[in-house]
C-alpha cells in the first residue's frame, strides 16, 4: 500500500474543511502566497536540473571507470554490462546441463543471454567451422583434418557422461526395471544385423534364467550427425575387429542393421529414446538421462575386466579416472572407452565445447560476445558442475578442470586475453 503521493507527500494527511481552508486563505495575502509559491517552484526546478547534470557526469566518466564494468578475472567477477547474446549450437548429450547452465547464469548475470541449440555433434562441428554460431558442442573429439580445417580451433571439455543401451521390451513381459545384459560381441551382432531375435543364443547366454522373448530385435540409431554414435561406435570398434573394419567410428556411419530392415533411424537423443518407447521389441543407445527420464530399460555392458556394469555417476567416473591419464591442456581430446577397471562402465565418454583460441577468427563473434562467453565456460567448469549429478552427468575430475583453466587463460580476442588472474 502507497503511503506517499508521487511528490512524496503522505496520502493519509489529513487536509482541512473547506470552510476553514477558505478562512485561512482570505486572511493571506494574494501576493505573498504567489511569491511563497514562485519560490518553492524555482528550488524544485533547478535541484532537478543539477540531479540531472550530476547523472550526466557520472555517465560520462573517465575510460577506465567504464572499462571496470566490463572487467573480467579468472575468479569470473565481473559487474553487469550491456546486454549481451551467445548463440551455441551442437551436440544433444549435453544439451540438459548446458541448457540448465543458461538458465542459472542468466540469473546471476542478466545481462547475458546464452542460447544454445542441440542439433546434434555433426551439426555444432559444422556450424563452429562455417563460424555462424558462437560456440559449438559435440561429443566427438574432432579427427586432425576437422581440426585443420577450422584453423584455430581448440576443445574444452564440460562435462562428462555414459551412454546407455535401452530397451522395450514390456508387451513382452519383461518390465523395464529388468536389467539385460550386453556384450561388445552381442551389440556388435544386433548393429551388423546377425542377430535379430531377442531369445538369440548369444543373447540368452548372458541372461540365464531371464525368458527372453522370440522377438524382432528394431535396431534404432541415430539418424544424424552425432557424438553419441561417435562414443557408441567407438566401444564397438575398440571392442569387436569386424566393426572396426566394416563400419568404424564416426559421428555418422553406415548401419548394416538398415539393410536387413531391422534398422531404424532418429534424429537426436531425444528421438531414439522416443522411438525406443514406441516401439515394442526395440533397442537403442542413448546419453544416461534420456533413458531415465523416458523410463526406459538400461542394460549392463561388458566391460574390459569382464563384468557387466550399469553406467551410473560413480561407474562413469571409474572409467574417467582409469582412462584419462595426464591431460595435455593444448590438446584435450580424451577417449575412455573400455576403460580398465573392475567397476569402469565401458561406453563412457567426454563431451567438448568448441572455440576459437582467438575469438575474433570468428566475425560473428564480438568482444563483448568473447568475453561474456569466456566468462560463462569459467565459471560451467566451476560453480556450474554442481548442477551435473542432478542430470545424472559426472562433474569434471580435478585434473580435466586444471587443464581447463589453463586453455581458457589463453584464449583471447586479437591478442586481448579475456581472463585473466
Amino acid at each position: 500500500m502507497r503511503t506517499c503521493d508521487s511528490h512524496g507527500i503522505p496520502l493519509n494527511m489529513p487536509w482541512p474543511a473547506h470552510g476553514d481552508m477558505m478562512t485561512h486563505m482570505s486572511n493571506e495575502k494574494p501576493k505573498r502566497n504567489l511569491g511563497r509559491i514562485t519560490i518553492v517552484v524555482v528550488v524544485v526546478i533547478v535541484a532537478i536540473i543539477a540531479g540531472a547534470f550530476g547523472y550526466q557526469s557520472m555517465n560520462n566518466s573517465s575510460p577506465s571507470m567504464q572499462s571496470t564494468s566490463q572487467s573480467m578475472s579468472a575468479t569470473g567477477s565481473m559487474t553487469e554490462s550491456q546486454p549481451v547474446s551467445v548463440l551455441g549450437a551442437g551436440a544433444t548429450f549435453p544439451a540438459p546441463l548446458i541448457q540448465r547452465w543458461t538458465v542459472e547464469y542468466h540469473n546471476l548475470y542478466s545481462s547475458v543471454t546464452i542460447n544454445y541449440n542441440p542439433i546434434g555433434s555433426g551439426g555444432g562441428i559444422q556450424q563452429i567451422t562455417a563460424k555462424t554460431v558462437d560456440f559449438g558442442a559435440s561429443d566427438a573429439p574432432l579427427s586432425d583434418k576437422q581440426m585443420a580445417n577450422a584453423s584455430g580451433l581448440v576443445l574444452m571439455p564440460e562435462t562428462l557422461g555414459g551412454v546407455a543401451v535401452t530397451y522395450n521390451l514390456n508387451s513382452y513381459g519383461i518390465s523395464n526395471s529388468t536389467t539385460i545384459n550386453f556384450s561388445g560381441d552381442v551389440l556388435v551382432g544386433i548393429y551388423m544385423g546377425t542377430i535379430t531375435k531377442w531369445n538369440d543364443p548369444a543373447i540368452q547366454a548372458l541372461n540365464p534364467g531371464l525368458n527372453l522373448p522370440s522377438a524382432t530385435i528394431a535396431a534404432v540409431h541415430r539418424s544424424d550427425g552425432s557424438g553419441t554414435t561417435y562414443a557408441f561406435t567407438d566401444y564397438l570398434s575398440t571392442v569387436n575387429p569386424d566393426w572396426k573394419s566394416a563400419v568404424g567410428r564416426s559421428t555418422s556411419v553406415t548401419w548394416p542393421a538398415d539393410k536387413t530392415a531391422s534398422g531404424i533411424g532418429a534424429k537426436g537423443n531425444a528421438g531414439v529414446a522416443g522411438t525406443v518407447v514406441n516401439t515394442q521389441g526395440a533397442i537403442g543407445y542413448v546419453d544416461v538421462i534420456y533413458a531415465v527420464n523416458n523410463h526406459l530399460g538400461i542394460g549392463a555392458v561388458k566391460n574390459a575386466a569382464g563384468n557387466f556394469i550399469v553406467p551410473t555417476l560413480q561407474t562413469i567416473l571409474y572409467a574417467a579416472a582409469n582412462a584419462t591419464g595426464t591431460p595435455n591442456p593444448s590438446d584435450l581430446r580424451l577417449h575412455i572407452v573400455n576403460a580398465p577397471g573392475d567397476q569402469s562402465y565401458p561406453i563412457a565418454t567426454y563431451t567438448y565445447i568448441l572455440i576459437y583460441k582467438d575469438m575474433s577468427a570468428n566475425p560473428s563473434t564480438t568482444l563483448a560476445k568473447a568475453q561474456a562467453l569466456a566468462k560463462f565456460l569459467w565459471w560451467a567448469i566451476h560453480d556450474g558442475q554442481k548442477y551435473s549429478e542432478g542430470l545424472i552427468y559426472v562433474p569434471l575430475p580435478q585434473n580435466i578442470v586444471s587443464a581447463d583453466e589453463q586453455l581458457l587463460l589463453s584464449l583471447n580476442y586479437q591478442g586481448q586475453q579475456l581472463i585473466t588472474q
